[in-house]
């Protein structure tokens, strides 16, 4: 995956240094602007993205465009996203108060105290979203690989700069994003986007219930992303009886899968949990060998939805 991200502060006409390294290189271009329009394709007009969901949206969006285009975006905190990817640029830009001040006062014909004025406040309202998406106001300038000071560099000096770095750091020479690990993002942005209840258009909604544990409504959540339909808690199995023939314990595994026939128990890291949990499960077997059932960490579901194809299902709308 080829990615160049490009953020800045305000006034230093990062975007459009950003738009024009895209045609340079003939890339995707991904702006706050097009992004919106994606998220409502994506999720529907009604949406509201919570703060902390907002990064895990945009990597399944450029995720998903990287499968087909090496990609230049330029959103504010793009250069968190994908930190372990290797084909990844990240370049901010920057200058000195008078610079961009007397940009804003050329792009927007404000006197010189209109436009230190809004300034300051496209500063805060920055810094704000900054600390809301992503937990801090402003990114320390190790994070970035080029620093850009647009001071004495015109937007089409800093595209071919950035061109340029993006060459010689061979950004492109991983080539697109393959599917399997497209597949692979994907699952955990959506396990993500999940503990919020977000679903894009046209899976079903969870429905409303009252879950025993939090993983099991964020389990409910995922399922209903890859459109695999489930029961809550639908049949209890009594497990030991007393003497006179009375049940006195029963088992009732969290949800049954009808497209698979297979019962699922979840469980936590917690070990106590996870041996009481399998005795329960080893005696079901024992007294009930026609039901399928198997203990879930978070790594047995994300093998399931590989292994049946479920991933495509996703990646490919």
């Amino acid at each position: 995956m080829g990615l160049i991200t490009v953020s800045g502060e305000p006034g230093c006409r990062f975007e459009e240094a950003g738009r024009l390294t895209a045609q340079r290189l003939r890339c995707e271009f991904v702006t706050g602007s097009s992004l919106a329009g994606m998220l409502i394709e994506e999720f529907g007009p009604q949406i509201a993205i919570p703060d902390k969901a907002y990064p895990y949206v945009v990597s399944s969006i450029v995720a998903r465009i990287a499968t087909q285009h090496h990609v230049v975006v330029c959103l504010l905190g793009a250069e968190t996203l994908f930190k372990h990817y290797p084909g990844v640029l990240r370049v901010h830009v920057d200058a000195p108060e008078p610079r961009r001040t007397g940009n804003l006062m050329l792009d927007g014909g404000l006197t010189r105290p209109d436009a230190r004025r809004q300034l300051r406040e496209c500063q805060l309202k920055q810094r704000a979203e900054r600390k809301r998406k992503f937990g801090r106001a402003t990114t320390p300038p190790h994070l970035f690989d080029l620093v850009l000071n647009a001071d004495g560099l015109e937007a089409e000096e800093m595209a071919e700069i950035m061109e340029t770095a993006a060459r010689v750091k061979g950004v492109f020479d991983h080539g697109l994003l393959g599917a399997s690990a497209e597949a692979q993002l994907q699952f955990q942005v959506r396990l993500e986007l999940a503990k919020h209840g977000i679903t894009p258009i046209g899976h079903a909604e969870l429905k409303r219930r009252a879950f025993g544990h939090p993983s099991e409504e964020v389990f409910a959540n995922v399922l209903d992303f890859y459109r695999v339909a489930w029961k809550y808690e639908p049949k209890s199995f009594p497990i030991r009886w007393d003497k006179n023939g009375n049940v006195i314990e029963a088992f009732t595994p969290d949800f049954y899968l009808p497209e698979f026939n297979l019962y699922v128990e979840l469980t936590t890291m917690k070990q106590s949990l996870v041996t009481r949990k399998n005795r329960k499960v080893k005696l079901l077997k024992t007294l009930y060998p026609d039901v399928n059932i198997q203990v879930f960490y978070q790594k047995d579901f994300q093998d399931l939805v590989f292994k049946y194809g479920l991933g495509e299902r996703v990646t490919k709308q």
